[in-house]
């Protein structure tokens, strides 16, 4: 069992910056790909970025490609998502997700273990 705990949401102005952490417990191997995934009101869950269990290899989606910036400690057991240039469109809650092994799944149905959501509101 993996739990998964997200921090540092917040309110933050169009432009703005925020880093979002995520801090795993329990059998952590580090032998998990993450992810982060958000969620808007009236929404589908949404791939948001992931990264391979040793950190060499990331996703992006389209929408956030050249804004954010997925990097994780292994040594912290801990995966943080950089959110720069934010835009009222990445309001959302955002989720990070833990999937058994060492690629970078983007599909929602392949990861295990999901944490609680973090609210991230971006003002216009």
């Amino acid at each position: 069992q993996v739990y998964l705990v997200e921090s540092g949401g917040g309110l933050v102005q169009a432009g703005g910056s925020l880093r979002l952490s995520c801090a795993a417990s329990g059998r952590t191997d580090n032998n998990y790909a993450m992810g982060w995934f958000r969620q808007a009101p009236g929404k589908e869950r949404e791939i948001v970025g992931a990264i391979s269990s040793s950190g060499s290899s990331t996703y992006y989606a389209g929408s956030v490609k050249g804004r954010f910036t997925i990097s994780r400690d292994n040594a912290k057991n801990t995966m943080y998502l950089q959110m720069n240039s934010l835009k009222p469109e990445d309001t959302a809650i955002y989720y990070c997700a833990a999937a058994l092994g060492h690629l970078v799944p983007v599909a929602k149905g392949a990861y295990n273990y999901w944490g609680q959501g973090t609210q991230v509101t971006v003002s216009s």
